[in-house]
């Protein structure tokens, strides 16, 4: 095994129990994942985070055949779907409270604040199935489509990035989204950001980046 494939069994292993301090999840839900070239490391299944080590996150090759660790997730199918369809080099995925309940009740999160743009636009409901399914994997890919995170109905979160800080930091970007679409609507019926508001702040980055 060779040390770049260490160091991604090690970080999936750490950020379990980020996952735990978070509030992210509770006991062994959610699961994370880091390729290192044809393979992708990731989280054991059915293993409290904080008795995971470095030599129990499972190694897979991009077929899911095992290569090292403990027998692996059972949302494998859907980490190797987004790297088969995507650039991503790291997924994260997570039952947080918000985005759970939220996922229940809306099937596009709707923009109240233009951070949505980090994710890429509004962030789409993957239709509910059953967890560990081809069908799941496929129902979160077409969420996923121009995004880098997406809610799954009756389920929680997923996010990905070319490193696992950034899949990780949208991952909880999301579940920040979902309590504000939570407290907003405690209030009343929020305001939501138009496709030319949302429109005129990528171009004042663009803007701004250019200068």
């Amino acid at each position: 095994m060779n040390s770049d494939v260490m160091t991604a069994r090690r970080q999936v292993a750490e950020t379990g129990t980020r996952l735990t301090a978070d509030g992210l999840v509770l006991g062994t839900a959610g699961n994370i994942s880091v390729r290192v070239g044809d393979l992708v490391a990731i989280s054991p299944s059915s293993i409290p985070y904080h008795l995971v080590t470095a030599e129990d996150v499972c190694v897979v090759d991009l077929t899911g055949g095992q290569v090292a660790g403990l027998p692996p997730s059972s949302e494998t199918p859907m980490h190797l779907a987004i790297y088969a369809n995507t650039d991503a080099n790291a997924v994260v995925h997570h039952h947080g409270l918000a985005s759970a309940a939220v996922s229940t009740a809306v099937s596009e999160l709707p923009p109240l604040h233009y951070y949505a743009l980090q994710l890429g636009g509004p962030t789409r409901v993957a239709r509910y199935a059953t967890f560990g399914t081809d069908e799941l994997a496929r129902s979160v890919l077409a969420a996923l489509e121009d995004r880098t995170a997406a809610l799954m109905q009756n389920h929680g979160a997923v996010a990905h990035g070319d490193t696992l800080d950034r899949a990780y930091d949208r991952a909880r970007l999301l579940e920040w989204l979902c309590n504000l679409h939570i407290q907003a609507h405690r209030m009343g019926s929020p305001r939501v950001l138009s496709e030319a508001e949302l429109a005129d702040v990528t171009r004042h980055k663009a803007e701004r980046a250019a200068s």
